[in-house]
């Protein structure tokens, strides 16, 4: 059974800093790519990042690109996303996801991932 728990959200001033971290259990962690993604009320939840099994290969979301920076370290089984300058329009709950397989086909896709943690509430304040 896979498991993934988000970790560090929180309340942040406009301009500020968070990092969030998704431990995964359950299965060979470093097998499989990673992504996370954000929904903002009343909103359809997004993609903000994926990262591959090695970590060489990632993508961002225009809105988040150059600000938010994902990562992984296999030997913990987690994965962070580091978000720098956050700005009101990053509120949202956050959610760490995996896939049922190791494919890297359409990481930016909702569709591509069978398992998501219960997410973490993201709030900026301007």
């Amino acid at each position: 059974q896979v498991q993934l728990v988000e970790s560090g959200g929180g309340l942040v001033q406009a301009g500020g800093s968070l990092r969030l971290s998704c431990a995964a259990s359950g299965r060979t962690f470093s097998s499989y790519p990673m992504g996370w993604f954000r929904q903002a009320p009343g909103k359809e939840r997004e993609f903000v990042a994926a990262i591959s099994q090695s970590g060489i290969n990632t993508k961002y979301a225009d809105s988040v690109k150059d600000r938010f920076t994902i990562s992984r370290v296999n030997a913990k089984n987690t994965v962070y996303l580091q978000m720098n300058n956050m700005k009101p329009e990053d509120t949202a709950v956050y959610y760490c996801a995996a896939p049922r397989t190791t494919a890297w086909r359409t990481p930016t896709s909702e569709y591509e991932y069978d398992y998501w943690g219960q997410g973490t509430q993201v709030t900026v304040s301007s």
